[in-house]
């Protein structure tokens, strides 16, 4: 397993917000959900964002846009359109004046908007990144991603756009697996590119020797690993395998071996009942003792602490919102970001 789809293979998509935004000018939406990731890929007319902090970017039909919570945005005809939507936290959304919007604007399946044959329509995809694992690949984003449609190519648009209406069994599911494959498809993209400034980790994927411990790493972090066995597996002295790794990732192997074991962990604590001991074991601690001491360390908490939502505010708390929390009706606005 590459590190890539190690970053994606934990949070997967579950129950993520889908949205066909169909709209006529002049329209302009807030977005203050603080959701962690979203993606907007327009099929027909155009949008633009603009992000608080950022120049206005506008997107066409065939190109990608994924945005990094929690900060705000708005998307819109123009960036001169002022609000007549406000989506807040927990998906309300209302006008500049408190009034409720959700049924008004509701126009059925996963459909939401002003006009039904609107000038404008837009697929959102709001990624429920939940756990520490996707707080590491949004630390490797920057606020938004751009790209043009001939900057990627992903055959998955159409059948999205054909898809992300229909209400049949089984359909969230198989949305859910569309999105994390639109994901993949546009981060592999865009961290190919030079200006992406890809982190170290991706980029040693390419050396023969780090690359080989990283996926030691990541395809068996509960093994006792030591710098001595991962540099024997790579063909190289401890030194040696010491001084590559750290100057292409960016720390030692034994660190980056610990952050990928609480990285798992923290998903686990999460997304599942298991005991912290069980949880130890899984990610290569001898018990929950050994898993508690490194977690307390690194992140300042205890496990159980980060379970019950005990965390610092930081992206990764962010992330830990567990999905049930955040999912309202299909059809609210709530996906307007995403």
């Amino acid at each position: 397993m590459d590190v890539l789809a190690g970053l994606l293979d934990g949070p997967r998509a579950r129950g993520a917000f889908l949205l066909r935004m169909v709209m006529e000018p002049p329209w302009s939406v807030r977005v203050e959900d603080r959701a962690p990731l979203s993606l907007l890929c327009p099929t027909a007319g155009e949008a633009w964002i603009v992000p608080d902090g950022g120049e206005p970017v506008l997107i066409r039909p065939g190109d990608v846009a994924i945005l990094r919570g929690p900060d705000p945005y708005t998307v819109a005809d123009h960036p001169d359109t002022p609000p007549g939507a406000l989506v807040g936290p927990g998906g309300a959304c209302r006008s500049p004046w408190g009034e409720p919007l959700h049924e008004t604007l509701a126009m059925g399946v996963r459909t939401w908007g002003n006009a039904p044959d609107g000038r404008d329509v837009v697929q959102i995809g709001t990624y429920p990144l939940a756990g520490e694992v996707g707080g590491r690949l949004l630390a490797a984003l920057p606020p938004l991603v751009h790209l043009r449609a001939g900057e990627w190519a992903c055959p998955l648009l159409p059948v999205l756009e054909d898809e992300i209406a229909r209400d049949e069994p089984g359909q969230s599911v198989m949305l859910d697996r569309m999105l994390d494959l639109l994901l993949v498809v546009a981060l592999r993209s865009w961290f190919s590119r030079p200006e992406a400034r890809a982190p170290g980790w991706y980029r040693a994927m390419a050396d023969p020797v780090t690359g080989r411990a990283l996926r030691l790493i990541q395809d068996d972090p509960a093994r006792p690993w030591t710098v001595a066995s991962l540099a024997a597996k790579s063909g190289v002295s401890r030194a040696g395998l010491t001084r590559r790794f750290h100057e292409l990732v960016g720390e030692p192997p034994m660190a980056h071996l610990t952050r990928r074991r609480l990285d798992l962990a923290a998903e686990l604590l999460r997304q599942s009942d298991a005991t912290v001991d069980t949880i130890a074991r899984k990610v290569g601690y001898s018990g929950s003792f050994a898993l508690s001491a490194a977690f307390k360390r690194v992140r300042g908490v205890s496990p159980q602490e980060y379970r019950t939502g005990g965390t610092p505010a930081t992206t990764g708390a962010v992330l830990g919102r567990p999905a049930a929390e955040a999912v309202p009706a299909r059809t609210g606005p709530r996906a307007v970001s995403g």
